[in-house]
């Protein structure tokens, strides 16, 4: 199969090496040419296959698994418009305890500094949710909406259809501690999650790229539809 570079077109670019001519040229990939997928392919899962990254797997070990084929790694980032890997594919689990613990300075600070605050799931006796799990708690969440206090202790007040009478639930069964290991382990999962394109669409991907990546003859700066030529400088008119 072809790289991804072999569809990348060529630009003739200004010499700026040492010495070098004002009219000389060097020849360099475009890479301010490039495709991505339509957004609207990823609400069809016809195109696609859901798949979470397992372990330190790399791109290159998941094309190999659904394509058969090890170089079709950048088909995978292209399919996540991936364009940074070190930040936006998942860290090998020694690489990323490495990083975390230069971002924290200190184990302590890492495992056990608090990041943020949560809330847990607050249902009533008729199964309504009334506080959802997951919503990050500012500094003054005890002085908003539902949160009352009582000597000291703050609860989330609800009056309960169901039972007819008013709920106070106690902000230890209602906010959680998210330590900032757990929060760096959260996002890291998120990375996880990506979308693989369905081997019968290898083709038609290939056939797109190619023809978004071939210049269109016309203008002075086309040579023939893999190359072009970048303006060159000019100092003097008549």
């Amino acid at each position: 199969m072809a790289h991804y570079f072999s569809y990348v077109p060529n630009l003739e670019y200004v010499n700026r090496l040492p010495n070098a001519k004002i009219s000389e040229y060097t020849q360099i990939k475009n890479f301010f040419r490039r495709g991505k997928l339509f957004e609207e392919l990823f609400d069809n899962l016809a195109f696609f296959t859901k798949y979470s990254i397992i372990g330190n797997e790399r791109a290159d070990n998941i094309a190999s698994k659904f394509y058969g084929d090890p170089t079709l790694d950048w088909v995978i980032f292209l399919s996540n418009n991936i364009i940074n890997v070190q930040e936006e594919w998942p860290l090998p689990q020694q690489t990323f305890d490495k990083i975390m613990l230069q971002k924290y300075s200190s184990y302590e600070e890492l495992y056990s500094g608090i990041h943020h605050y949560e809330t847990l799931e607050i249902k009533d006796s008729i199964g309504r949710v009334l506080l959802e799990a997951g919503k990050q708690i500012s500094p003054t969440w005890s002085t908003n909406g539902n949160y009352v206090e009582n000597n000291g202790v703050y609860y989330f007040g609800f009056y309960d259809s169901g039972i007819q009478q008013d709920v106070l639930v106690p902000s230890t069964d209602f906010i959680a501690e998210v330590t900032n290991y757990q929060y760096e382990v959260r996002k890291e999962e998120k990375k996880r999650d990506i979308f693989i394109l369905k081997p019968i669409y290898l083709n038609v991907l290939f056939e797109n790229l190619e023809e978004i990546m071939t210049y269109k003859e016309g203008g002075t700066q086309y040579i023939n539809r893999k190359l072009k030529r970048g303006e060159n400088i000019r100092i003097f008119e008549y």
